[in-house]
């Protein structure tokens, strides 16, 4: 097999190396799409813990080729998308139904290889299966589709609801058509750059706003009658939107720090009126049992996804990826791992 390996951060190397083989409960999957994530930007950069020399790479698709012994829900020719979360099973949050929130969580690609490969092998129980219908493109994209799931969920977004949402990428155009699904009767995009505020406004935004030239307060204000909005996603991952997210909400409103802001970002909050306004602050954190209902909804074509992939790149090209992703001129970047054999 050929992978794009990270011997150490900022590093690539093309590898060839034998396929592995799987144990008993996993699988060997021929990996067709794999999606580039902002974690693997920050792997890529050392900034994220993992386990280096790594294969990166958690959002893939792809056939199974071969099965271990004691695996009887696969067989080799399906087609599956990966859920990349491995959780333990024994500690406390899992036990208490929280297993996103395992105290011993690993993951595909960020502990143990992932699918910037030809190959990859996983434990069974993480493959979902997948129809012909679906490219691999797509069902490669349903993790992060079971994470926005999972955060709309906390986001307790209701039918008539006003929402803000602060970022236009990837995540932010998911959670843009998922709020509307959900029944928002407004939803208001903040987002600085101009391709990806059409994109919002392709993907039925009623409001899409240039937070560098406009007044982003009085916006959303103006759609609300003055009392602001009842939800704010925050999708960008830094501490002046996660800020703006919590200062932004009106009465009664829910904020939802989606965006992996730096450990170290900090924001002022007033306990006053947290308190006065019931406004209500929450986090999401990966994809607990959503992945299967990520799938449904790819399947059933209500969410737009392949229109939100800018580039489609060959293995070796995976740190030609990162730097798009992470300048900001891509909207989504797939490599397609059959290309290079």
């Amino acid at each position: 097999m050929r992978a794009a390996v990270f011997p150490v951060p900022e590093e690539c190397e093309i590898a060839q190396r034998e396929a592995p083989a799987p144990a008993e409960h996993e699988a060997l999957v021929r990996v067709h799409a794999c999606g580039v994530c902002g974690t693997d930007a920050h792997i890529y950069r050392g900034r994220f813990p993992a386990r280096f020399p790594l294969i990166a790479g958690h959002e893939f698709a792809g056939v199974v080729e071969e099965v271990g012994s004691n695996v009887s829900v696969l067989q080799p020719g399906d087609r599956v998308a990966v859920d990349p979360n491995i959780y333990c099973g024994s500690c406390r949050p899992c036990r208490r139904g929280l297993t996103h929130l395992c105290r011993n969580l690993s993951a595909v690609g960020v502990t143990r290889d992932g699918g910037f490969a030809t190959h990859c092998v996983v434990p069974a129980r993480q493959c979902h299966t997948v129809t012909s219908e679906m490219p691999f493109e797509v069902a490669a994209l349903a993790e992060p589709v079971a994470c926005c799931v999972h955060g709309i969920d906390r986001a307790g977004i209701v039918s008539g609801d006003v929402v803000l949402l602060l970022g236009a990428g990837t995540i932010g155009l998911v959670l843009l058509q998922l709020a509307r699904l959900q029944g928002a009767a407004l939803t208001v995009v903040s987002e600085l750059d101009p391709g990806k505020r059409e994109l919002a406004k392709g993907l039925g935004a009623t409001r899409v706003v240039d937070p560098a030239a406009e007044d982003l307060e009085q916006a959303v204000e103006d759609m609300s009658d003055g009392s602001g909005p009842d939800v704010v996603i925050e999708c960008v991952g830094a501490g002046a939107t996660a800020q703006q997210a919590c200062d932004l909400a009106g009465e009664g409103g829910r904020v939802l720090l989606f965006g992996v802001a730096p450990e170290e970002a900090e924001i002022t909050i007033s306990p006053y009126r947290v308190y006065r306004n019931e406004i209500a602050i929450t986090g999401s954190f990966t994809n607990p049992f959503t992945q299967s209902r990520a799938l449904a909804l790819l399947a059933s074509g209500r969410l737009q996804i392949e229109g939100l992939i800018s580039h489609r790149l060959p293995l070796d090209e995976v740190p030609r990826g990162i730097g798009l992703l992470e300048s900001g001129e891509a909207t989504k970047v797939v490599i397609e791992t059959q290309e290079c054999g």
